[in-house]
């Protein structure tokens, strides 16, 4: 089967992925902003209540510092580090508080040994290697008519996308966690409530847009595989 030189006939498999990323991330800017403008009752800030969270689990080694950037938060496990965006440290917002306590349960997956989290750091390298070179090895082995190339990118390409999979039930979890602690606490009302659990439904849905991507990819290394097999 011939195609014009350069011209991917898999790409089109991306659209509908994208369209759902695109979605995605502006899902969760605009119900970060909405939330941003709406304050806790009991008055403390992200980085207030991220430290109380961990205090209350017995979790004394991890620190809380803010850092530059939009929508940057995130646990580095390695540091011990509870890294928290501006918008979120000093905020007493609904949706500062909900992504710091989503944090929050990131470094209690890590003091209490949550396996998915310890796999998902472990599949970095395989990660990055396999969303910079996977792809890009499928395309030029199936240009060059190598089938060799295009079986090494999808095997690549597999790293990254394991990667993926098991972010999910890391995510998911994090939020669940955060969630109960933020009710048992009394840290807010019913209604401020349904205004995180939003903020963090919209945050996880960023996340399965990812996957969603990433197994678009899958599928058309398994095409270009299988074009490159017809050849």
């Amino acid at each position: 089967m011939y195609f014009p030189f350069f011209y991917d006939p898999t790409f089109i498999l991306l659209i509908p992925a994208f369209i759902i990323a695109i979605y995605a991330q502006f899902k969760v800017k605009a119900t970060f902003n909405k939330y941003s403008q709406q304050y806790a009752s009991r008055g403390l800030s992200g980085a207030e209540v991220a430290r109380e969270l961990l205090r209350e689990q017995g979790i004394n080694d991890v620190a809380v510092r803010q850092i530059g950037g939009h929508l940057s938060d995130h646990y580095d496990p390695g540091e011990k580090v509870l890294n928290l965006s501006r918008e979120v440290y000093g905020s007493r917002s609904l949706a500062a508080i909900g992504v710091a306590a989503h944090e929050a349960g990131h470094a209690i997956q890590d003091a209490t040994g949550y396996k998915p989290l310890a796999i998902r750091a472990s599949l970095v390298p395989a990660a990055n290697i396999g969303s910079s070179w996977g792809i890009p090895l499928a395309i030029f082995g199936f240009f060059l008519g190598s089938e060799f190339m295009v079986g090494l990118g999808l095997v690549i390409f597999i790293g990254a996308l394991l990667f993926h999979l098991v972010t999910l039930p890391v995510e998911f979890n994090a939020s669940n966690r955060a969630i109960r602690l933020l009710v048992d606490g009394g840290y807010l009302s019913g209604n401020e409530l349904t205004g995180v659990k939003k903020v963090l439904r919209a945050a996880a849905f960023t996340y399965v847009a990812a996957t969603l991507v990433a197994l678009a990819n899958l599928l058309r290394i398994l095409m270009l595989f299988g074009m490159s097999r017809d050849e």
